[in-house]
């Protein structure tokens, strides 16, 4: 696995949710943040400017600032609607290709496919890694996945971003500190970047989905006892439904996470589907994952965002009155109560 010194790019974006990219590395990444560079807290430090991430990293206005700090990796921390880079990144972006530093660029417009930075690439000796670019060899699905040693987990979804990539980290994390060799398997952009490898899976012909999902989980390291799979999307969510339900065929998981956000009653996007009860969220998910394997949701992570700690409990309680199932918030310590409820469904498969 490459070694490398993040730089974070997300200059005009630094506290918006476009940067979930750079949110999730500031927080969870096992490579160094060096610098994160945005103009607008240049001289602050993340601590200051998003305490929650739990990151030093300092805030710079120029790159070179960022390279003098050893950073090795500009991460362009972003992902916006249809995967634009920000027109007044390219400077910066020109610059550290010149300097020869790796570019990690997780949006779905290529880097290979713009001629003057591949040029200059190729003259600087820079690293190019479109993070989204899937392999060129994926396989149909088999029914391999039912076969592996692991058991494997998978964190499903009532809408995007609701924290089911958080979810799989923080349950993973609870896990090791129990003595259990987990392994967090990355199946979008940001995910990727954390774990250093993997497969982003909405860039994957949907012939080769399930193939995809069962790929990373056939891969896996054979020393880990638990596979924590993140999810993509959700079944009601009519542009990523495809993706959730290859990500549950394909991976063939032996335990489900739903993770929901409190008070969400629709989806964010258009059409703003409106959701169902969290009841039938999870038959549904047991349902369609039963066509491959039978999987029970076994707890719910329920994202709390925006509400109190008084009225976080409350949202807890109730969703696990309505359900009969452990419910926590990982964003606020709740991994381990969710790994608890995990690990005894494991137990029994």
């Amino acid at each position: 696995m490459r070694s490398r010194s993040w730089i974070v790019l997300t200059d005009g974006f630094t506290t918006a949710r476009n940067a979930k990219t750079a949110h999730g590395v500031l927080r969870y990444a096992r490579d160094p943040v060096v610098a994160v560079l945005d103009r607008d807290h240049a001289g602050s430090s993340m601590r200051d400017v998003m305490p929650a991430l739990g990151s030093d990293a300092p805030v710079v206005g120029e790159l070179r600032d960022a390279v003098r700090l050893g950073g090795t990796s500009l991460l362009l921390g972003v992902a916006t609607p249809g995967g634009w880079i920000p027109e007044h990144w390219r400077s910066w972006l020109l610059e550290a290709v010149d300097a020869g530093l790796e570019i990690a660029n997780g949006l779905h417009r290529f880097l290979a496919d713009d001629g003057e930075v591949v040029e200059r690439a190729a003259g600087s000796g820079a690293r190019l890694w479109d993070v989204r670019q899937p392999p060129d060899d994926l396989p149909l699905f088999s029914g391999r996945s039912l076969k592996v040693s692991q058991k494997t987990v998978l964190t499903v979804g009532s809408d995007c971003a609701v924290g089911k990539m958080t979810a799989s980290l923080e349950i993973a994390a609870a896990a090791a500190a129990a003595g259990v060799r987990g392994e967090f398997v990355a199946t979008g952009q940001t995910g990727i970047m954390i774990a250093g490898k993997g497969i982003a899976v909405d860039r994957v012909i949907s012939d080769f989905l399930a193939g995809s999902a069962e790929t990373l989980v056939c891969e896996a390291d054979p020393s880990s006892e638990v596979l924590f799979v993140e999810g993509q999307g959700s079944l009601w969510h009519p542009a990523y439904a495809g993706v959730t339900l290859g990500l549950l065929h394909g991976s063939a998981p032996h335990a489900l996470v739903l993770c929901h956000q409190a008070g969400r009653t629709a989806i964010e996007e258009p059409p703003y589907t409106v959701l169902p009860s969290l009841t039938d969220m999870r038959r549904s998910y047991e349902e369609a994952a039963a066509t491959v394997r039978p999987a029970q949701v076994t707890c719910v992570a329920v994202n709390c965002r925006g509400l109190d700690d008084a009225q976080a409990a409350k949202a807890i309680e109730e969703i696990e009155d309505e359900l009969e199932l452990p419910a926590a918030d990982v964003f606020r310590g709740g991994g381990p109560k969710l790994w608890e409820a995990v690990a005894a469904a494991i137990d029994q498969r």
